[in-house]
């Protein structure tokens, strides 16, 4: 099944937010005050990874300065142990080749920047993410979004992995200059994964790189599924019967959101599938996406990637809800403390929480950047 946004309509919206209306008025939920400490112990006994977080700096060097982002901060609130901490680099739109290894290069200088200022380090596999986590300091998983630096040079990719990058989003919303495959927002054109593509997952499966096929089209999925030898991830997304109360918002999303079906096959691949923040007005509205999804593919097939900003520079304007400890309205407390109690009021065990919270993702990381 396409995600196919003609599909969408006013009575599709209404019927879907309706019925998510009244699943959360059935659940007896309880206060933040009496589970803040089965909050707490399952924080702290978990590894907590959001697995598509945005670290947005600016491709010039004038109006950057490292100390202006206060990641570790941010990170410390939040309760997480780790992000993918990602970036692109297709807007504002690329005009020549080369230009997007440029602006690979210039980000990556400057997350180091940023990653030195706030004592931080890059976790390059497993154990040094779980070694982290034991001395209660947050990592991050370098994560880049698009290939679009590749340009059909295959050796950029063992720069990037010498660079720290471990996690590579093929597609983002603009073709490359040098095209990998059909993009979901798209019009197709190359019926799923050029061969550039698919040897870019070759190469990456080789060097120890995991994938992530997030925009990219059903038929791409189906092709990187077929090509690879390790399992995949689709970090941020959501079901698509899942619209939540904002009908524009909704709509607009249509063609990102993932269909039952599709999640199926990559479930049934071995991947996992990252629920997001958009279309959740809530914490539980989040908890009931999470739900549905675990509904549809198990739970050991379903982690958090919530397409936020965990900082931005100091003073800057951002929209509501971009932020990761400021997802939801009124939110008190930090991303994955608030998480974590929702999921709880949700019907979650302790077990679940842990899976969907960061050992799924960490599973497939695991077997990922092990290389060929």
């Amino acid at each position: 099944m396409k995600n196919d946004p003609a599909k969408f309509t006013r009575r599709k919206f209404i019927i879907t937010s309706t019925t998510v209306g009244a699943s959360l008025l059935l659940n007896p939920f309880s206060s933040w005050a009496e589970s803040e400490s089965e909050v707490a112990k399952i924080v702290s006994g978990t590894i907590g990874v959001d697995t598509h977080n945005h670290l947005d700096v600016p491709f010039t060097d004038e109006s950057f300065l490292a100390k202006q982002y206060d990641l570790s901060g941010e990170l410390k609130k939040s309760g997480l142990s780790a992000i993918c901490m990602t970036f692109q680099m297709d807007r504002p739109n690329l005009t020549r080749p080369e230009e997007a290894y440029e602006r690979f290069i210039s980000s990556l200088d400057k997350m180091d920047e940023i990653l030195k200022a706030n004592n931080l380090k890059r976790a390059l596999n497993l154990s040094e993410l779980k070694a982290a986590r034991k001395e209660n300091k947050p990592a991050v998983i370098q994560s880049v979004e698009g290939g679009h630096f590749i340009e059909d040079k295959l050796e950029r990719l063992e720069l990037a992995y010498q660079r720290g990058i471990r996690h590579l989003g093929l597609l983002h919303d603009n073709q490359s200059h040098v095209p990998l495959g059909d993009i979901y927002t798209d019009p197709p054109q190359y019926g799923g994964l050029t061969d550039t593509g698919k040897n870019v997952i070759r190469e990456c499966n080789r060097l120890g790189i995991l994938m992530d096929l997030t925009h990219c089209s059903n038929e791409s999925i189906n092709d990187a599924l077929e090509v690879s030898t390790k399992p995949m991830l689709i970090s941020h997304t959501g079901l698509n019967t899942q619209l939540g109360t904002n009908e524009k918002m909704a709509k607009m999303m249509m063609p990102r959101l993932i269909s039952k079906e599709q999640a199926k096959i990559v479930a049934s691949a071995g991947g996992v599938i990252g629920v997001w923040t958009h279309l959740a007005e809530t914490p539980l509205e989040y908890a009931q996406n999470v739900r549905a999804l675990v509904d549809c593919v198990g739970t050991e097939h379903v982690c958090i990637g919530t397409d936020t900003k965990m900082t931005a520079r100091a003073g800057a304007t951002e929209r509501p809800g971009s932020m990761t400890n400021a997802a939801w309205k009124e939110q008190k407390e930090g991303f994955y403390y608030t998480v974590v109690d929702a999921l709880l009021k949700t019907g979650f065990n302790k077990k679940e929480i842990e899976q969907i919270g960061g050992s799924n993702y960490c599973r497939i990381f695991d077997k990922a950047t092990r290389g060929s």
